[in-house]
């Protein structure tokens, strides 16, 4: 069986759980950044590449873990090449870009994996398994709660750039939203104005109310708070037959199902026997070998940019915005320029 190699773009914070999992999975890794290429690859005994192109050359799959704005571009340039493309969240800056990126894909014929971790931790994915059994019945009210340090670089907070906390770290929970009660037709957002304590100036709270297509109601809270503020997330999901709810600080999660039964697996694992992130790879990898989807498609990352991006919009307009995820999902018509009529 032949190596399988990969090109990692990126040696940010986030790089290095990226760098475990390919490692647990005995991929052979190159890494291309502006900073920290070596570093990176000296820890992990991955081999260096001089630039982007040789990077992409060299690679089976690219995995991208740089800032937001460079998502889509850098996609694009590896789906050219005829690479598959792993993409840490969110998937492109607009909904618009990353249809485009799927797009690409699904022309080239090279699979897209946009990097929604949450869904590979095994409380997350337990609740998501139950809901689908029809433990708790059809979902009728969902409550998601994700909040942490704020991060210190600058392109977080901007919204022109990583798209700040709804775009950056509340599109995990918005894509939850989506996994368990499916598409949204309405959006509505606030958003705290930020701290002007020195100290923590970057704080913020935001809620996003999503109204689905099947009457269910979510609310997702985010926090970017003060310097050692513990990280914590929590869900909550109700249905006319129970309600599911995990809670990261809690061991084990409690789910509340009439006749649940301890010995059913019911109860989410109170630990991480393997890296959620290394769980989210290996499923990439098998989904390429083994034809099939993974448990995040590339149409996944656009709904969930296309609910940050109606979020954004409700927080400059103060008011709700209606939503056609079936329509932002199509691929995009082909023109007679587009063919060369």
């Amino acid at each position: 069986m032949n190596t399988l190699r990969v090109g990692l773009i990126g040696a940010g914070g986030i790089s290095r759980v990226h760098a475990d999992g390919w490692r647990a999975l005995g991929a052979a890794v190159s890494v291309y950044s502006h900073e920290g290429a070596d570093a990176l690859a000296e820890q992990y005994g991955f081999a260096v590449a001089p630039d982007l192109d040789a990077l992409i050359a060299a690679s089976d799959i690219v995995d991208i873990v740089t800032p937001t704005p460079s998502h889509g571009p850098l996609a694009l340039a590896a789906i050219a090449a005829g690479r598959h493309v792993v993409c840490e969240k969110p998937l492109a800056g607009t909904a618009e870009e990353a249809r485009a990126v799927v797009d690409a894909a699904r022309e080239a014929g090279v699979r897209l994996f946009p990097a929604h971790v949450v869904r590979y931790f095994p409380e997350y994915a337990q609740v998501q398994r139950q809901v689908a059994a029809g433990r708790i019945g059809d979902p009728a009210v969902l409550r998601f709660v994700r909040g942490g340090e704020a991060p210190r670089a600058g392109w977080f907070h901007d919204e022109a750039a990583g798209g700040g906390i709804v775009r950056d770290q509340m599109i995990h929970d918005l894509d939850q939203a989506l996994w368990l009660a499916g598409d949204v037709v309405r959006v509505y957002a606030v958003q705290s104005r930020r701290a002007a304590d020195a100290a923590a100036p970057d704080a913020v709270t935001a809620h996003v109310v999503l109204t689905h297509a099947s009457g269910a109601l979510s609310h997702v809270q985010g926090s970017w708070g003060p310097r050692g503020m513990v990280f914590r997330t929590s869900a909550d999901i109700a249905g006319a037959a129970g309600t599911l709810a995990i809670d990261s600080f809690d061991a084990p999660s409690r789910l509340d199902i009439p006749a649940a039964q301890d010995g059913e697996g019911y109860l989410p694992p109170p630990t991480h026997a393997e890296s959620p992130y290394t769980a989210q790879l290996r499923d990439y990898v098998a989904a390429i070998a083994e034809g099939r989807d993974a448990r995040v498609t590339a149409e996944d990352g656009i709904r969930a940019v296309a609910v940050a991006e109606a979020a954004m919009e409700s927080l400059r307009t103060g008011a709700p915005v209606e939503l056609d995820l079936a329509a932002a999902v199509l691929p995009a018509p082909v023109t007679a320029e587009a063919v060369g009529a």
